[in-house]
């Protein structure tokens, strides 16, 4: 096994200019073009790799990176897998990688080579809901959508792939894999990457609660009507852009790997668990929001972190009762109330985090003591967690490495 060298993440930009390095260095077997514009007219870069297809007849593959702008691992993962197509042919189809889904959203969000959990914070943006790109459909009237999500629905609807990838990134747990359809195999080849490369798998990813799980880490969306879009997810995941595509994998690596998230052994309590998991967030919450009065959008860019605390702030409710209404499950793994719980602490901490970022840049008073709970709960948060860090080299090889698996099995 060799092990790319460990690196930071790219920007979009430094997305770009790698693929036309690789494009220059390989013109018969690899393309770029722009597929759209961001609402910013920023330009969405689609890098395409695999030999001549006179004939039109090649199967096709979409990889879709950047899509959310806090989880920056996609465009280095998407370029390493258009580099190993063309090395070793793709299987026989036609690769395309949209480097960057969300670039006006990378450009607020900054992680070039995070040491801790508090330098992932202080730079954090996350948009709402509407304003991202794959989530805008579960939102928006058709004609409200963005541009970024018209330009994936375009490509989705010109290449008709086989296999849709997403390449995602949590904070902080493990990897899992959510999928449209079930890809039977894949968790065997899965599982030894993580394994191998000692990232714990997340059995009871709370993205995915309520779904199947034919295989550790493997979840499969429920059809409509079915079962639960994701009994704790504010979106529902099947008016997303993932299910435009036959078959949609979404694969999901740590930045910081905990094994809390892969302990298979029942919780003893889990409502009550979840009670108090649910009186925490209400009331981290509403310390952010006591301060939220006191900032103000005064350019683009804080106006779009207000936008996102406020989208934040506005799903806590729901989530809350969710965790202590009937439907709150009986029984449960400690993987998943661990999952249920990070996903808890990561909703207070960001909403905190991005009303940070405006408080500071206006020289509010609040900000040296929301500094010093942001710097608390991040704190926290590794400490329960026992967070180790991810090399992005890593990351990337265990990301490579299962959308080539999920594709070969498909």
């Amino acid at each position: 096994m060799t092990l790319l060298r460990d690196m930071r993440y790219p920007t979009p930009h430094e997305l770009s200019l790698a693929a036309r390095m690789l494009v220059d260095e390989h013109p018969a077997r690899a393309g770029l073009r722009q597929a759209g514009v961001s609402r910013a007219g920023r330009p969405l870069w689609l890098l395409s790799v695999g030999e001549p297809d006179p004939g039109g007849g090649r199967r096709q593959v979409l990889v879709v990176a950047g899509a959310h702008a806090n989880e920056p691992v996609g465009g280095a993962t998407a370029l390493e897998l258009a580099r190993r197509v063309v090395r070793d042919g793709g299987g026989g189809a036609g690769w395309h990688f949209l480097l960057c889904a969300d670039p006006d959203g990378a450009d607020l969000h900054r992680t070039p080579r995070p040491h801790s959990l508090l330098d992932y914070h202080r730079n954090f943006f996350r948009p709402p809901g509407p304003e991202q790109p794959e989530w805008a459909p579960s939102l928006l009237a058709p004609d409200r959508l963005p541009p970024e999500t018209r330009a994936l629905t375009a490509l989705i609807a010109e290449l008709r792939p086989v296999l849709q990838v997403s390449l995602h990134g949590t904070d902080l747990g493990g990897s899992w894999v959510q999928l449209t359809r079930d890809v039977p195999g894949l968790a065997e080849p899965f599982v030894k990457s993580a394994a191998e490369l000692r990232i714990p798998v997340e059995t009871g990813a709370s993205d995915a609660a309520g779904w199947a799980s034919p295989g550790p880490g493997i979840f499969v969306m429920p059809e409509a009507g079915a079962g639960p879009a994701g009994a704790f997810h504010p979106e529902d995941t099947r008016l997303s852009t993932w299910c435009h595509a036959g078959t949609t994998a979404i694969v999901e690596v740590p930045m910081w790997a905990s094994d809390l998230v892969d302990d298979p052994a029942p919780h003893p309590d889990p409502r009550g668990a979840l009670r108090m998991l649910a009186r925490r967030l209400t009331e981290d919450s509403g310390l952010v929001a006591a301060l939220r009065g006191g900032a103000r959008g005064t350019d683009a860019g804080s106006a779009a972190l207000l936008r996102a605390v406020d989208w934040t702030l506005g799903l806590i409710p729901r989530i809350a009762a969710e965790w202590t209404g009937a439907g709150a499950p009986a029984e449960a793994t400690a993987a998943a109330v661990g999952s249920i719980d990070a996903f808890g602490r990561r909703l207070s901490l960001r909403a905190a985090a991005m009303l940070l970022r405006v408080l500071r840049a206006q020289g509010h008073p609040a900000a040296p003591g929301l500094d010093r709970l942001v710097t608390g709960w991040c704190e926290e948060f590794a400490a329960r967690y026992q967070a180790r860090w991810v090399p992005v080299a890593t990351q990337v090889e265990h990301q490579a490495r299962t959308v080539l698996a999920a594709y070969e099995r498909l």
